[in-house]
C-alpha cells in the first residue's frame, strides 16, 4: 500500500544570466543559499529530514558529494542524509520523483528536491594529451621521471578544452538539434517569437501580483529572475538575428542561466503535524528516451512519446488538465510537441497510438511564464516548475496539471500532479 505524496511548497534564487550577479558563485554556493531559504520558509532549522536529493549537469571534481556538502553547510540537522542525481534538463524533476516514491513507500516521511546549475563556473577539462601528462607526473617517485613527464609538455602548452554544449554522439549542439526539428516539423519564425513573447507576458504579470513572494529568496542583489523583459514587443524579438537555423534567435531559445530550486515534499501526517498545507500532490511520473542518432526522432522530442504512456496509465486524455507546464527550452521545441500530440500519421506510425492525444489549450500553457522568461539553470528547471504548478493548483483549489521536460540525450521526464 502506498501513501499520498503531498507538495508543501518550494523555493528558489532568481535565475541569473550566466556571467551576471552570480557569476562568482559556485553550484554549492546556490544550492545552500536555496536551501537555507527553504529552511527558513517552513521552520526547518535543526531538523532531521528524511533526505535532500539534488543534482548539478555541470560540475567540478570539488562538487561529487555537492547535495551533501550544501546540506552539511545549511541550517538543517546535519544527521540529514543526501545524495546526487543528474539527467540532464530533466534533473530536478527526477530528483522529485525520487523523493516523492519513498515517501509513497513510507520509506521517509519528508524530503527535499531539485537542483542547481551555473554556466558562469563551468569546469574546464583538460586537454587529454595534458591530463595523461599529469597523471604521468603524479606516478613518477623519483625527481628524474618527473621531470622527463614534465618535458614531454615543451615546447608548447596543450590548451584545456573548451566548455562545450554539444551532443557526444553527433556533435551538434542542443539548439542545432532544435532547429532541425523545427524545420522538419515546418515550426515559423513568427510563431516562436509569439510564444516567447508571451512567455514574458505570463511572467512579469505573475510576479506584479506577489505569486513569486513565498517561492523566490533574493540573493547577491537579485530579487527576480534576470532575464525576464517586462516590456518585450514582437518587433523587437523580429530584429534578432538567427542563430540556429533560419528561425532561432537568442529572444526565442533559452539563455544559459545560472540559479537553483528546490521543492519540499512530504506524507500527509507528517503535514498535518506541523500544520503545514498541502498544495499539491504526485500523481505518477513516466520518463522516456528516443533514438536522436539513428532512429529518425528530434533530439528535444522524447516527452511526445512519454505522455501518452502516463496518460493510459491514468486513464487520462491530454484535455483533462486544468493547467500545463512544458519546459521552453527553445520555443520551435514546444511548438514541435505541441505538433506532434495532433497529427495522426506522427502518432500512429511513431507513438502507436489509433488517434492522436489532440490539441493542449494555450491558455493553460505556462500561465506564469516558463524558460523563455525565468532562464534555465539545467538541473533547477525541474524544481522551479514543480513548485509553480503546485502553487497554481493550490490557488485555484482544484483539478490537475501536467508537466513535460525535454532533456539532453534524447530524453524527456513527464509527471501528473492533483489539487488537494
Amino acid at each position: 500500500m502506498t501513501r499520498r505524496v503531498a507538495i508543501l511548497g518550494g523555493n528558489r534564487i532568481p535565475f541569473a544570466r550566466s556571467n551576471g550577479p552570480y557569476a562568482e558563485a559556485s553550484n554549492q554556493d546556490m544550492l545552500t543559499a536555496t536551501l537555507d531559504g527553504l529552511v527558513a520558509r517552513f521552520g526547518l532549522a535543526g531538523e532531521r529530514l528524511g533526505e535532500v536529493v539534488a543534482g548539478a549537469v555541470l560540475k567540478h571534481s570539488r562538487d561529487f558529494n555537492l547535495t551533501r556538502e550544501s546540506v552539511l553547510g545549511s541550517r538543517l540537522d546535519p544527521r540529514t542524509p543526501a545524495y546526487d542525481v543528474q539527467q540532464a534538463c530533466g534533473t530536478g524533476l527526477e530528483a522529485v520523483i525520487a523523493v516523492a516514491n519513498k515517501i509513497a513507500l513510507g520509506q521517509v516521511d519528508v524530503g527535499v528536491a531539485g537542483g542547481v546549475d551555473t554556466t558562469s563556473d563551468a569546469p574546464l577539462g583538460l586537454n587529454e594529451d595534458l591530463r595523461r601528462t599529469l597523471l604521468r607526473f603524479n606516478r613518477e617517485r623519483t625527481l628524474p621521471g618527473r621531470l622527463r613527464a614534465a618535458a614531454t609538455l615543451r615546447p608548447t602548452l596543450p590548451a584545456p578544452e573548451r566548455p562545450r554544449n554539444a551532443e557526444p554522439r553527433t556533435g551538434l549542439s542542443m539548439g542545432e538539434h532544435a532547429a532541425i526539428t523545427a524545420r522538419e516539423w515546418g515550426i515559423g519564425r513568427s510563431e516562436q517569437d509569439e510564444l516567447a513573447l508571451e512567455s514574458h507576458v505570463r511572467l512579469a504579470s505573475a510576479y506584479r501580483r506577489g505569486f513569486f513572494d513565498d517561492l523566490v529568496t533574493p540573493y547577491l542583489g537579485l530579487t527576480r529572475d534576470q532575464n525576464l523583459r517586462p516590456d518585450p514587443s514582437l518587433d523587437k524579438l523580429a530584429t534578432l538575428k538567427p542563430v540556429y537555423g533560419d528561425t532561432m534567435t537568442a529572444g526565442n531559445s533559452t539563455p544559459l542561466t545560472d540559479g537553483a530550486a528546490l521543492v519540499l515534499l512530504a506524507s500527509e501526517d507528517w503535514a498535518a503535524a506541523r500544520s503545514l498545507p498541502v498544495l499539491a500532490y504526485v500523481v505518477d511520473a513516466e520518463t522516456a528516451a528516443v533514438d536522436f542518432v539513428h532512429g529518425g526522432d528530434g533530439l528535444l522530442m522524447a516527452p511526445v512519446y512519454a505522455v501518452p504512456r502516463l496518460l493510459a496509465r491514468n486513464g487520462l486524455t491530454l484535455q483533462d488538465f486544468d493547467f500545463y507546464e512544458i519546459h521552453e527550452a527553445f520555443a520551435s521545441q514546444v511548438l514541435a510537441t505541441l505538433k506532434a500530440w495532433e497529427d495522426p500519421a506522427y502518432c500512429k506510425e511513431r507513438l502507436g497510438l489509433d488517434a492522436p492525444p489532440g490539441p493542449v489549450d494555450r491558455s493553460r500553457l505556462n500561465v506564469n511564464g516558463g524558460s523563455l522568461a525565468v532562464g534555465h539553470p539545467f538541473a533547477a528547471t525541474g524544481g522551479r516548475i514543480v513548485a509553480t504548478l503546485a502553487k497554481e493548483l493550490h490557488e485555484r483549489g482544484s483539478g490537475r496539471g501536467l508537466i513535460s521536460i525535454c532533456a539532453a540525450g534524447g530524453q524527456g521526464v513527464t509527471a501528473i500532479l492533483s489539487a488537494p
